[in-house]
């Protein structure tokens, strides 16, 4: 048994057994339109984030592993802060994600969610170590210290979320805080 196989089982049980959901995410950074795609624990593909080139404002479309799109992320001018908007394939708006105006000690950013609990994002977010949470219980954690490969970080989601919809909010936090 190695220490990853460890450490998994010592978070099996601090959860009651239910084990956690694992994404890996991987920016291809030569990609035209920051296209990439989103890993599940076997390494197989299981989401696209597919950036729309050429576009003025920013919009990424949120794919499963067959093309399909299942949310769309577009970027919303003329806010005072930055904000995004996830969309589902009709075209409702599913979420809404700020950034908060003043962060003193950790970065912040807020996700109003249509029809469920808002979400809170606190941590570094630049270095990809966060969680979310909702209701003040975390829902999901972001890590890039579970990876060595440049460019790479890890998405643990606790079971019975919407997987979906924290992996678009994961990409949008990563779009609003490139350059």
């Amino acid at each position: 048994m190695g220490l990853r196989d460890r450490r998994q089982e010592r978070r099996e049980e601090r959860r009651g057994g239910s084990p956690a959901v694992h994404y890996q995410m991987r920016q291809k950074l030569v990609s035209i339109g920051d296209d990439y795609w989103i890993e599940d624990d076997a390494g197989r593909r299981a989401f696209k984030v597919d950036g729309k080139a050429l576009r003025v404002r920013q919009t990424m479309n949120f794919d499963d592993d067959r093309g399909n799109t299942l949310l769309r992320i577009q970027e919303r001018k003329l806010r005072v802060r930055d904000t995004m908007e996830i969309e589902d394939s009709d075209g409702r708006t599913v979420a809404t994600v700020k950034k908060a105006l003043v962060s003193p000690l950790r970065d912040r950013m807020s996700v109003s969610v249509e029809g469920g609990a808002d979400l809170d994002v606190q941590g570094n977010i630049l270095d990809h170590e966060y969680s979310i949470e909702a209701d003040g219980d975390k829902v999901a954690e972001v890590s890039k210290r579970w990876f060595r490969v440049r460019d790479t970080y890890g998405v643990e989601i606790v079971p019975g979320q919407n997987d979906v919809l924290l992996l678009a909010v994961t990409a949008v936090i990563d779009s609003m805080t490139q350059d």
